[in-house]
């Protein structure tokens, strides 16, 4: 196995102008939770995503896993290409140190096939479990972020230096974004050379807003998008029960950004990529992560959406996407 991000297939990790699908649990067994996810994230790179990515909440958060970085080891060796990115993982519920080294490590076992986002989190379980203070979440992600970032560029400047894995990203440094919903975190994200990860709620409008923000800032890395698609009739009430479960732990600030579900259904593949398209172009967005699972809906549900999107709403929307991005 190369050392090498020059994929045979698809694009690279976190790419401009890549394609992503964000995967997520069933509610069933642990066991067969693991299967139907690995099984998914296969489908969706023979069906053409360059990659998947998968997020974190502890405790049986519904339409979560625990471990981001664990999980996409699993899917990897299940995906006969593509990449996997831990995005977004939670940056204060460890060191930045055992971080850094869990995905180093992953990107040994994977190399040009894994990339990374970090969130600084929301739900107070999470930190109570990892035994870290809630309030102190926010200053410690500040502190932690560019020391990861400088970690998987192979630029730290401690003891961590010393392991193999941290030392090889010198010359083959991790793809990385960051989750943005404000001026000040997106012009961070500049500063720092990492791209953005949107809230897939967030209205096109506000989202523009922080694009021309990070451009502005000197930001060149993707602008991700991301949004739930549906081919036909759309499954309004298990979207009506994910709204108001989003909403049960939603900090404020972030619902003030919201209009409604955002979900991009028509009834077609190029119909529905046709109107991701334009709003990406409005948002200022170059890079898209896609969502198609919602809870309650089943494996079954899930997969007949994958099967129709290599047809014709994947090219589609890369179609408008290398207009956007300029690939």
């Amino acid at each position: 196995m190369s050392d090498t991000r020059d994929i045979s297939a698809g694009m690279s990790p976190l790419a401009v102008g890549s394609v992503s699908l964000r995967l997520y649990p069933h509610d069933t067994g642990a066991v067969e939770q693991l299967d139907l996810i690995r099984a998914q994230a296969a489908r969706g790179v023979a069906a053409g995503y360059d990659g998947v990515m998968v997020s974190e909440h502890h405790a049986d958060f519904p339409g979560y896993l625990p471990n981001p970085v664990q999980l996409a080891g699993f899917l990897l060796d299940a995906m006969p290409s593509g990449w996997a990115a831990p995005c977004p993982l939670l940056l204060p519920m460890k060191p930045y140190a055992l971080i850094a080294e869990d995905i180093a490590w992953l990107d040994a076992a994977y190399p040009g096939r894994v990339g990374a986002g970090f969130a600084a989190g929301a739900l107070p379980v999470d930190f109570e479990l990892a035994e870290v203070p809630f309030d102190e979440i926010v200053e410690r992600f500040k502190d932690a972020l560019p020391r990861v970032v400088a970690a998987l560029r192979g630029e730290d400047d401690t003891p961590l230096a010393a392991d193999r894995a941290i030392a090889r990203t010198a010359a083959d440094p991790l793809p990385m974004v960051v989750a943005a919903q404000s001026r000040g975190a997106v012009r961070r994200a500049a500063r720092l050379g990492l791209g953005i990860l949107y809230d897939s709620l967030q209205t096109a409008e506000v989202t523009r807003r922080l694009s021309d923000t990070y451009v502005e800032a000197g930001g060149t890395g993707p602008r991700i998008a991301i949004r739930r698609v549906w081919i036909g009739d759309p499954p309004n009430d298990e979207m009506a029960a994910q709204m108001a479960h989003y909403r049960s732990y939603a900090p404020e600030s972030a619902m003030k950004n919201w209009d409604g579900d955002q979900l991009i259904a028509a009834d077609t593949g190029p119909e529905v990529g046709e109107r991701l398209g334009d709003f990406l172009a409005t948002a200022g967005c170059d890079t898209v992560n896609v969502r198609v699972h919602v809870k309650g809906l089943t494996p079954a549900q899930v997969d007949e959406q994958l099967g129709q999107h290599g047809a014709d709403f994947l090219p589609t929307l890369r179609s408008r996407l290398q207009t956007a991005a300029g690939v």
